[in-house]
């Protein structure tokens, strides 16, 4: 469904022109132009994931990769800015030491240290790694808007920071002295750095190696790893407790959704037409990968909730890592990882992700960032 017929997509047809053999003949007065289809028709066939035609132009016609645009779209429609978002009621209840607990302040710290560098590793890795070698300019441009929302999310974290009036040298302390938040950003950091390289991608095992990285990122970090920090803050969110911070994490988790989903169609597109890549060891490879990320990710919740608190219980989390764990290996054609199929322990965060009922979220100017079409929930199975 991604690959639009060529019909669709050559904007090569001029008025007035008459059409010789494969050749379109275009005459403007004293002016002939001869546009060559042929010509056009190789140069759509040979745009591809990885080893597709080689320019140095960045002509996104004709498109190949509807889906790429159609995101790109999506994502540039669901724009914020982290300042349009009041802080003010934030501020009161985190210089409220009797209304606030030790174990609330301590999940609010743990997710601005461990998001504030986390979201420059995704971006990185999305600029440096992925855009680098593919060759679809689509593609080129879907995951520069991908790059450019990680940058939004670094900046909300920088304003959460200000707002709150916290040390940032103490969210720095969390990243780099945490030993579960520091084996988390290895576990990723060190696949990227593999990744820069000259790296010939008609070899098997390097266009494994990219495959691989762009489930890492894509399935496992963004779309697992990241989601247990994410249900506790919108959790006390749900409570009443620092609703802009909740906020700006609601509207994180609706680009992550968006980051998740393409990337995903890129890995099978990538699969599509490199089917070499999916052998059984690899697909293995590929579970054994999200295994991992999930044992760290679940060591790193008993961190961020080393205490019973407020409703919230750290089993939940860890069950809600499996469940969606296994959705996303599902989602990618893998088998899940659980024998038996898990329920969501946490059902009331698809509520908390409709965004639809949430179309004057403050009289600031959220709204004017946020075209109507954009306010749309969360698909359940991002949750």
């Amino acid at each position: 469904p991604k690959t639009p017929p060529p019909s669709q997509s050559h904007p090569l047809s001029s008025h007035p022109a008459k059409i010789m053999s494969n050749t379109t003949t275009v005459t403007l007065g004293n002016r002939t132009f001869e546009l060559d289809q042929d010509k056009a028709e190789r140069a759509f066939a040979e745009k591809k994931i990885i080893n597709g035609r080689d320019t140095m132009f960045f002509n996104i016609l004709p498109l190949k990769y509807q889906w790429a645009y159609d995101l790109y779209k999506t994502m540039k429609a669901n724009h914020w800015e982290p300042e349009d978002i009041p802080m003010q009621k934030d501020i009161e209840q985190w210089r409220d030491t009797d209304g606030i607990n030790d174990v609330e302040r301590w999940i609010i710290k743990m997710g601005i240290g461990y998001f504030s560098a986390a979201e420059g590793i995704v971006g990185d890795n999305i600029l440096h790694v992925v855009r680098e070698v593919v060759t679809a300019p689509e593609l080129k441009l879907v995951l520069g808007r991908h790059a450019h929302e990680e940058n939004i999310h670094a900046d909300s974290l920088v304003y959460m920071i200000a707002s709150l009036g916290l040390n940032p040298h103490e969210c720095e302390a969390i990243f780099e002295d945490v030993p579960t938040v520091k084996e988390k950003n290895t576990f990723v950091v060190s696949n990227s750095r593999a990744m820069r390289r000259d790296i010939d991608l008609t070899v098997t095992s390097n266009k494994q190696d990219l495959a691989k990285n762009i489930f890492l990122f894509g399935q496992v970090m963004e779309g697992t790893q990241f989601y247990g920090l994410f249900g506790m803050i919108l959790s006390l969110a749900r409570q009443g407790k620092f609703p802009g911070i909740g906020q700006m994490f609601r509207y994180t988790l609706r680009d992550e959704s968006n980051h998740i989903e393409g990337l995903r169609n890129l890995l099978m597109d990538l699969v599509d037409e490199n089917p070499d890549i999916w052998t059984d060891a690899f697909k293995e490879d590929l579970r054994k990968t999200m295994a991992e990320g999930i044992r760290l990710e679940k060591e790193f919740i008993k961190d961020c909730l080393p205490v019973d608190s407020v409703g919230l219980t750290s089993e939940e989390f860890l069950t809600y890592i499996d469940y969606i764990a296994d959705r996303r290996l599902e989602s990618c054609g893998l088998a899940p990882l659980s024998a038996e199929k898990i329920e969501n322990p946490l059902p009331w965060l698809a509520e908390m992700m409709d965004l639809r009922k949430e179309q004057n979220f403050f009289e600031g100017r959220v709204t004017e960032y946020q075209k109507a079409s954009s306010l749309e929930s969360v698909d359940d199975d991002d949750l």
